[in-house]
């Protein structure tokens, strides 16, 4: 029997090309849904994410899906993560005023800043889009992904963890950030694997496959 995978849609993320990635290396059925209870009876779920993170999250309480991600975290089933998405995890964000998050991950969401430097002095534009290398530790989603691999980034605001045992890959764009991070069947990412060619479509393969455990 096929399993379903979730994509939740509160109206601020790509979610049809998440969709699009995931029915290339997987025949599970998959559906973008706003409904807790399609989100509640999926076997995985896809947390995405693009834009100003106070929008996000007022959309995210407005809706309820704060609590929906809490319990589908506490269910055990395997959660991805998707940029905005991945910042959403977090406790708090910079932007937006300072925002409060859903605090799922503890740590702090900071601007890259205007002033940003590269390693020879030079100036980096702000926001960081294009492609970075990943290097990333040992974890089930990172299979067959080389190290040093380079996913697809777009964004202003970067990720400080609390934890270092939680993040599961770093970056570097004049400062270094947690490119993802994880903790059991949790796993978020800064980068966009639907727009990040193999490397991306295996992460997605990984994640389709994962028993939620690290």
């Amino acid at each position: 029997m096929s399993e379903t995978v979730a994509v939740i849609d509160y109206g601020m993320g790509n979610l049809h090309s998440v969709a699009s990635a995931l029915g290339k290396v997987c025949d599970h059925t998959i559906i973008v849904t706003s409904d807790p209870t399609e989100i509640a009876s999926a076997d995985r779920v896809i947390f995405p994410g693009v834009g100003a993170i106070g929008d996000c999250m007022g959309e995210i309480k407005r809706l309820g899906f704060d609590a929906v991600l809490r319990e589908q975290v506490a269910s055990g089933k395997p959660v991805l993560g998707i940029c905005v998405g991945m910042q959403a995890l977090m406790s708090n964000s910079a932007e937006s005023g300072g925002t409060e998050c859903i605090d799922l991950f503890p740590g702090s969401v900071e601007f890259f800043g205007n002033q940003l430097k590269g390693d020879q002095g030079e100036t980096l534009k702000v926001p960081h889009m294009g492609w970075n290398q990943v290097h990333h530790n040992d974890h089930p989603l990172w299979t067959d992904i080389p190290q040093d691999s380079r996913f697809y980034f777009v964004h202003s605001y970067y990720v400080q963890s609390a934890h270092s045992e939680q993040v599961m890959a770093s970056c570097h764009y004049g400062v270094s950030f947690a490119a993802a991070v994880g903790h059991n069947n949790l796993f978020a990412v800064q980068f966009h694997p639907e727009k990040s060619h193999t490397a991306g479509l295996q992460l997605l393969h990984n994640f389709v496959r994962w028993n939620g455990q690290s």
